[in-house]
């Protein structure tokens, strides 16, 4: 044994070939974190000083090569000073340098997921030989950073500017096939056959058949690019990542423009230009929200994975009311694997439901997500009814009926006649009572609310509603059939609007209240669409439908009287007695008219002036500043009343409700980190501004508490 650590162990297996595996104890992957950086600067030391060393092979113990870095970490190293940022990251650089130095020829024998740092220890060898199976890649862009481990200088190098660009930018993970194509690995073979791959190629460098040096040169040298060449490269780059990433994601962008800086330079010059980059983007504001979506995202999980031990697995769910939405969640569950009974009792519903399944495995389809003979298979898993025949077999149902209490409660009496004593019954409701629902039922404990978000296929977040009397077991095997659906699940407890739609209906009334007040609701959608939502408020309501926010509003005015009631007229009753509905009859706010491709555009109506003036009274200028803060204010404190009233156990719950739900801007974190990117004393100054606009503006005595003591929601 030439090394061995607690992640990294080097061993000589023969005629002076070492192999170098990585293998954290305790973990089921292998991650980057502090102690295998250090393990391995080790091991590189003890390799570059071994005798008769002749050639080194990276691989893993696991069944995939390396996640990247050690998220967790992550926070703590991006708190320091910026100088102390980049040293750690030239640190680190000197280890996978020291290794791209070893006296002797190396290769990477990939076997499963190497992104990140994992690929760009990769990167440090001479050679990368992948399995078949593996995935390689550079994400971190998702995370507001770009790579640090000498990623931009050797991709470039290796697979040039315009590949390397795309591969940083679009974070993306690499099927074998086209990293072979593009130049990031050498060879791809079988699994069973990677490590005779990797000892062959080695060997071939042993020899003298492969010149290794010459590659290692290229991989350290300048770009090799003349001075127009790279010019236009790097801008022509710059100019379409920059229209996509868009200017509240500047990690993109920042990468290409470290890249073309350090073209010129040489390996270890380049990487000290990386290094100052990466420590740039790994203190913005971006950063830092989205390394918290990503921690929050795993909490989510674990959460989600605790409740397993309860849940029993759903082997047959059954929907019931086909349609848009019931057809959405058979489409979800059978193109995940679980066959589903779909019922009406109709016909035309039946064939509806259908055609919204067959629509969107075309779509798959024609998009080369999926393989035309597949999307017989998902067909098949889904079986169309107009009976309760084969419901005494099915282990979940979901209820997708009209959102009607007297219409639900009949259909949940009627379909608990009809399964087992140990189904669950799962409502699809997006605003009524679950404890209401549950008291004509003869099993409460097998009832709990499921709301998913329109379009299902599309939303990935799926409330599981907690009522009163809903069991353990209940409420687990409802999240792991969520789970199973591809959804992330948060469990929630009852109350009008559950989580999401109780936080988005005050956002929805400070849009009423400045449209009271004259503002122009064109004015606010461009503003709150910088802002970073994917719609304003205006167009919003015009995709949800006037009719159903007319209906969630008066449910939170009964619900919450003391600050969601409302006794004058609001723009969204002006629009729903105009019968201008939205996208659902191409009138709202906006008109639509279909485009070229079938869909619905939206278009200037410049009658809806005309119809507004009623409501509103007055007319003046608002500023950028105080149109954002009366939108964002009354949102921030009915999700710091979720918290407190219990609705959700976790500030990660509530911010990643209002991001997968509602569209709530990623680069921002979700509203209670929004709170403390302004710091809580400030954003109870902010909010006193408004005080007189109503309850819906004046913090809660728990959030003024938190502000006087100094404390944040996260950290």
């Amino acid at each position: 044994m030439i090394y061995e650590g607690k992640a990294i162990t080097v061993k000589e297996i023969e005629d002076g070939i070492a192999v170098l595996t990585f293998d954290l104890q305790d973990e089921s992957v292998n991650k980057f974190n502090r102690m295998t950086l250090e393990e391995l600067g080790q091991a590189v030391d003890k390799l570059t000083n071994h005798d008769g060393l002749k050639g080194l092979i990276l691989t893993s113990g696991k069944d995939v090569f390396i996640v990247g870095a050690d998220i967790t970490e992550f926070q703590d190293l991006f708190a320091g000073p910026e100088e102390e940022l980049v040293a750690n990251n030239l640190a680190a650089n000197k280890i996978f340098s020291a290794l791209e130095d070893l006296p002797v020829p190396t290769v990477t024998a990939i076997n499963g997921i190497a992104l990140g740092g994992g690929f760009e220890v990769c990167l440090a060898t001479d050679y990368r030989v992948m399995s078949s199976k593996a995935k390689v890649g550079l994400p971190e862009v998702k995370l507001g950073i770009f790579p640090g481990f000498g990623g931009t200088v050797r991709l470039s190098r290796l697979i040039g500017v315009d590949n390397a660009v795309e591969w940083i930018c679009a974070a993306g993970e690499k099927r074998p096939e086209q990293a072979l194509k593009d130049g990031g690995v050498d060879a791809v073979v079988e699994p069973d056959q990677l490590m005779d791959a990797a000892k062959s190629v080695l060997q071939q460098a042993i020899d003298g058949k492969f010149d290794y040096l010459a590659r290692r040169e290229e991989k350290k040298g300048k770009l090799k690019l003349n001075p127009m060449e790279s010019m236009m490269s790097f801008e022509t780059c710059k100019a379409f990542v920059g229209q996509q990433a868009g200017r509240n994601y500047p990690a993109p962008i920042e990468a290409i423009k470290v890249m073309q800086k350090h073209a010129n330079m040489t390996r270890d010059k380049a990487i000290e230009v990386e290094a100052k980059g990466f420590a740039k983007m790994a203190q913005t504001s971006v950063a830092a929200s989205l390394i918290g979506l990503f921690l929050n995202d795993q909490e989510l999980k674990k959460k989600a994975k605790a409740l397993e031990p309860s849940a029993d697995k759903v082997e047959l769910a059954a929907v019931l009311g086909a349609g848009i939405m019931g057809g959405g969640v058979a489409y979800q569950s059978a193109l995940k694997g679980t066959p589903i009974i779909m019922k009406d009792i109709n016909q035309d519903g039946i064939n509806l439901g259908l055609s919204e399944a067959k629509k969107l495995l075309v779509k798959r389809v024609d998009k080369g997500k999926m393989k035309a003979d597949k999307m017989a298979d998902v067909l098949n898993k889904i079986n169309p009814t107009l009976s309760y025949g084969d419901f005494k077999d099915v282990d979940l149902v979901v209820e997708a009926v009209v959102e009607n209490a007297k219409v639900k409660d009949i259909v949940l009496r009627e379909v608990e006649d009809q399964v087992s004593e140990d189904t669950v019954i799962a409502s699809n409701t997006s605003t009524i009572s679950i404890n209401s629902m549950a008291k004509s039922l003869k099993r409460p404990e097998n009832f709990c609310g499921m709301h998913f978000f329109n379009p299902v296929n599309m939303m990935p977040l799926v409330e599981v509603i907690r009522g009163e009397k809903s069991s353990e077991k209940a409420i687990a095997t409802t999240v792991g059939y969520a789970k199973a659906m591809g959804k992330t699940p948060i469990v929630v407890n009852d109350c009008p609007g559950f989580l999401v739609n109780r936080i988005l209906l005050p956002y929805f009334a400070g849009f009423n209240l400045l449209m009271r007040d004259g503002a122009d609701f064109r004015q606010i959608d461009k503003l709150m669409e910088r802002f970073g939502w994917p719609m304003g408020p205006a167009y919003l309501l015009d995709v949800v439908g006037m009719d159903t926010a007319k209906h969630a509003a008066d449910v939170m005015a009964e619900g919450f009287p003391d600050r969601m009631a409302y006794d004058e007229k609001t723009a969204v009753d002006a629009m729903f007695e105009a019968e201008r509905f939205g996208q659902k009859n191409d009138k709202g706010f906006y008109g639509y008219k279909l485009d070229k491709r079938g869909k619905q555009k939206k278009v200037p109506d410049e009658s809806v002036d005309e119809l507004l003036k009623p409501i509103q009274k007055e007319s003046r200028d608002f500023s950028d500043e105080e149109i954002i803060e009366r939108m964002m204010v009354p949102l921030c404190i009915e999700t710091v009343r979720c918290i407190e009233d219990g609705i959700v156990e976790t500030p990660a719950e509530a911010d990643m409700g209002l991001i997968f739900g509602i569209g709530f801007p990623p680069f921002r974190g979700g509203a209670l980190r929004y709170i403390d990117s302004i710091g809580l004393e400030a954003f109870c100054t902010m909010a006193d501004k408004y005080a007189d606009l109503g309850p819906l503006y004046q913090p809660t005595d728990g959030l003024r508490e938190m502000a006087k003591a100094g404390k944040k929601f996260f950290g």
